[in-house]
């Protein structure tokens, strides 16, 4: 089978009883942790600057926390809420992946479409298995391109499930969402901009196009993957078939983790174990600070422009930022980020040292291994940590999940309703963000 027939298959076959209780289970607390990083980022500077460009797109298609816009439109808005704050959930791989990112579409097309939250819930199911094969079968960064790719493909897989599309018009809309769509890296390296989380907004955008499009009769290239020119020959000739000749029930979900902090996945041991330090080391000269990481941590947020963070989408993907923040001030939480530039900080930063160590590159991403060591005038202080609050071998609990809902959202009233969610419409589950 080709990549296109397998998903496809796998798209048309799936229903909701294929869901096990754990993964609807999780897929839930997915949604709820999306809704309440989303509602947190409603005043961000990229969701008011396309605030301002909404009333271009009119639509009855509905937004996060309030409003309306066509439905293109309204997948990149609720992607953007979802995405900027780099607190949405991960997956870690030879490709890293923020797969609630797909999650914005999916509500916004639900909405409008009538759909039950049954059926949404499915189909995130199954675009988070997607998602995470493409990036179990190879590495787009290492290409120079950006892993928003494996993104599009997914959510379009996702929102064909929900629109009930068959086979055809699930390649379909996968074609017309990824032939037209590559993106680049360049999002994600030196000093970053608003579209670190626009580039996943707008991965949303194309997916929603694409589906509307395939609903109208517009026909795309039937072998966007595997095709002669297509995504396998031109950006990513050693992508895995293997992976897709069989998709199972959908499950890939208890594989992927959730945020405990809000900063780029690599850093979340980093965070935990500079606050654990931060004690020890209160009131002591601080002489210099050795962040030992695996490939992905130091090549992601450790090249030259993340010593000198300027702007948010920056800091949240530094390293240095991120463990002298939490050195200094015992805490690490969206407040933090006034920090970025602030001379005091920088001058921390500048005795970070981040080095790569071969042994823990090999155990990546099964474990995410980190080690600091704070060098003072009081002699040494050392942390270590192998597995993260949130990762799926040491997971966020429910009450975890629920503390931090309520902290983003000041909310707590909308959880009941939440966890319910299945014997609701979308249109019921997004108007109800509008109420917190």
């Amino acid at each position: 089978m080709t990549f296109e027939s397998s998903i496809s298959e796998f798209v048309e076959r799936s229903e909701f009883d294929d869901m096990s209780d754990e993964v609807l289970h999780e897929v839930k607390r997915r949604v709820i942790d999306s809704i309440g990083v989303a509602l947190s980022s409603r005043n961000s500077p990229p969701a008011r600057a396309t605030r301002k460009f909404l009333p271009s797109y009119p639509g009855g298609y509905l937004l996060i926390g309030g409003g309306r816009a066509s439905p293109d439109i309204a997948s990149f808005y609720n992607t953007l809420l979802i995405r900027y704050l780099d607190f949405n959930d991960t997956y870690l791989s030879l490709e890293p992946l923020h797969p609630s990112d797909m999650i914005g579409a999916l509500l916004s097309v639900g909405s409008k479409a009538g759909s039950n939250c049954k059926d949404m819930l499915l189909a995130i199911a199954v675009g988070y298995e997607v998602g995470a094969r493409l990036c179990d079968a190879a590495s787009l960064r290492s290409k120079g391109y950006d892993h928003v790719n494996y993104l599009e493909i997914a959510t379009a897989a996702a929102l064909s499930k929900l629109l009930h599309f068959d086979r055809r018009k699930t390649v379909n809309a996968i074609s017309m969402t990824i032939v037209p769509n590559v993106a680049l890296r360049e999002s994600r390296v030196g000093e970053l901009s608003m579209w670190k989380g626009g580039a996943a907004a707008n991965s949303s955008r194309n997916a929603t196009f694409a589906a509307f499009a395939t609903m109208g009769g517009f026909t795309a290239p039937p072998r966007p993957i595997s095709g002669t020119l297509a995504f396998k020959k031109i950006v990513c000739q050693d992508l895995d078939e293997s992976l897709f000749k069989r998709i199972g029930k959908p499950k890939a979900i208890l594989r992927t983790y959730i945020k405990k902090y809000p900063v780029e996945y690599h850093a979340q041991s980093a965070v935990d174990m500079s606050l654990a330090l931060s004690s020890k080391v209160k009131g002591k000269e601080i002489r210099s600070v050795r962040v030992e990481t695996y490939e992905a941590g130091r090549t992601i947020l450790a090249d030259p422009e993340k010593w000198h963070p300027r702007n948010r989408e920056t800091a949240d993907h530094s390293l240095p930022f991120a463990v002298a923040a939490s050195l200094s001030k015992g805490d690490f939480w969206l407040g933090t980020y006034s920090l970025a530039g602030n001379r005091k900080l920088e001058k921390l930063m500048s005795l970070v040292e981040v080095v790569e160590r071969e042994d823990f590159t090999k155990q990546y991403a099964e474990t995410l291994p980190t080690r600091i060591t704070v060098r003072t005038s009081a002699g040494d202080f050392t942390e270590e940590m192998s597995v993260p609050k949130g990762h799926w071998k040491n997971p966020m609990s429910d009450a975890e999940v629920e503390s931090k809902f309520v902290r983003l959202s000041g909310n707590k009233k909308l959880l009941p309703k939440l966890w319910n969610m299945e014997n609701m419409k979308v249109m019921q589950l997004v108007k109800s963000t509008g109420q917190a």
